[in-house]
């Protein structure tokens, strides 16, 4: 499995219940193909940068899970066809999922070792 963050953006006037019927569309997929939420946090409505389909604000979901690339396929699949949903993104953060980790790996600084090799 790897480790995966999704942002989806709802649009404004859909109502509490259609933004839990997203949300519940995209864990339980991601659920379905074997995955495990690690996070499912409702960011809410914000101001969006630019308009996206004639709206200036947006409904905004994080999702973080480990899942299948099947899974994250067919998430997105679904995404793309609900009306409800203006924009999306996925970004894989992990290649093997072990829980716990940070969510990137930053590059390590210059040790007093590599230091005195390179003199």
């Amino acid at each position: 499995m790897r480790r995966y963050e999704t942002i989806v953006i709802v649009k404004p006037g859909a109502g509490d219940a259609e933004f839990t019927s997203v949300s519940e569309k995209v864990t339980g997929t991601i659920e379905g193909f074997g995955g495990l939420i690690v996070s499912n946090d409702r960011w809410g409505l914000k101001k969006l940068a630019y308009p996206i389909k004639k709206e200036a604000q947006g409904d905004f979901l994080y999702v973080e899970y480990a899942g299948l690339p099947d899974g994250v396929k067919e998430m997105e699949r679904l995404l793309r066809i609900d009306d409800r949903v203006l924009k999306f993104m996925t970004i894989k953060t992990q290649d093997v999922f072990t829980p716990d980790a940070p969510k990137a790996e930053e590059p390590e600084t210059v040790t007093a070792e590599a230091e005195e090799a390179s003199e």
